[in-house]
């Protein structure tokens, strides 16, 4: 008499009975990539649809707010940032070309987008308040923060209990 040790690998469907779960979600995956985002039965957003370009860092201090943008191959005169109120917006445009020729081939790739993020600073600074530099790819920003931001910062001790 054998006995089996393995599960079964195929359930009476004829689908894997192993992993039924991994095969569903693999396949709404897939699905998700051939009809675009988000996917209609959940309606979920996708991390591909909100406007995570230019990737960030902030820092808050006292006196002021720091901001880092990420803006890989985006040229200085393509950018503008701007601030209304109390929100800064990023925005801007990235292109490259690339040509190659050679024996028996002739290869020509364009990449290009554009982007827009938004982000709330809790205040409205004042004129002449914020600084800019762009380097290397990266937008630095400090913001000072205006006198009645600043009386507004609270420190809040947290006790052992």
């Amino acid at each position: 008499m054998s006995r089996q040790i393995l599960p079964e690998l195929r359930s009476e469907a004829g689908g894997s009975a192993l992993f039924p779960s991994f095969q569903k979600e693999m396949n709404r995956l897939l699905e998700q990539f051939r009809t675009g985002f988000p996917m209609p039965e959940t309606g979920a957003p996708s991390v591909f649809s909100t406007p995570m370009f230019p990737a960030i860092d902030l820092v808050e201090t006292e006196e002021s707010v720091e901001i880092s943008a990420e803006l890989p191959g985006v040229a200085e005169e393509d950018l503008d940032a701007s601030i209304t109120g109390d929100l800064l917006t990023l925005k801007g445009e990235k292109s490259a070309d690339h040509e190659k020729s050679d024996n028996g081939y002739h290869l020509i790739e364009r990449r290009y987008g554009s982007f827009r993020r938004q982000i709330p600073l809790g205040f409205a600074p004042d004129a002449g308040a914020v600084e800019a530099k762009f380097a290397d790819g990266i937008l630095k920003l400090r913001i000072a923060k205006p006198a009645a931001a600043k009386a507004d910062f609270h420190k809040i001790d947290i006790s052992k209990t």
